[in-house]
């Protein structure tokens, strides 16, 4: 079992408070996370912090500068009453393939949706991820993602924290395992209540997010 996944993009820290658990990221690691963008009519913004190679954690929250959007929030940022990590993605080489491979061995990803964010900076970003499978709606099972053309957002100068492992608990790992497989990934898997872990490294030593 490798402490990172295969394919490995990114990890999903979500948070009803996105600037306090910034600050709080910051405090714990030595490391504040760099202003990632809007995302536009679904209420969000996020902050972003490398994790290392070609992967990143992205940290999602409300977005006080915008309207309440007529549908939830993503990752039920609205449901939540304290930070936690919700859900991780990978980057298959061929998004496509790799969601009718898995398909061909029963697992259904869902279809691939279009979505685009702004940076700071005005560079548009444009990508596409799976839109997930509401019979797994735990957050083990990773959704997948395509950049296309555009910069990967690990490659745009963010502070980092490499990556030291992801884990996982389920109540049944087993009925989560060959999804993974599915979908050409793994994750480090115990028994008990749905969580996810990760640890960095960072200049205050390793820290660990749940």
């Amino acid at each position: 079992m490798n402490a990172i996944p295969p394919l490995l993009d990114h990890l999903v820290l979500a948070t009803p408070d996105l600037a306090a658990t910034v600050a709080d990221f910051a405090r714990r690691t030595g490391v504040t996370p760099a202003p990632g963008g809007v995302h536009v009519g679904l209420g969000t913004r996020n902050h972003l912090v490398s994790l290392g190679g070609s992967s990143y954690l992205e940290i999602i929250g409300p977005d006080p500068e915008q309207s309440a959007p007529g549908q939830p929030r993503p990752f039920d940022v609205d449901g939540l009453t304290a930070p936690r990590t919700v859900t991780w993605a990978i980057s298959p080489p061929d998004l496509d393939a790799a969601i009718d491979g898995a398909r061909a061995q029963g697992y259904d990803p869902g279809s691939a949706q279009a979505m685009s964010r702004r940076r700071p900076d005005g560079t548009l970003l444009e990508w596409r991820l799976t839109d997930g499978d509401d019979a797994h709606p735990s957050g083990l099972v990773p959704f997948l993602i395509d950049w296309g053309t555009s910069v990967h957002p690990s490659a745009s100068g963010l502070p980092t924290t490499p990556l030291l492992s992801l884990s996982a608990s389920a109540p049944e790992p087993d009925e989560i395992r060959p999804l993974l497989s599915a979908l050409g990934t793994d994750l480090a898997l115990t028994t008990g209540p749905v969580g996810m872990s990760f640890t960095v490294e960072t200049p205050l030593g390793p820290v660990t997010f749940h």
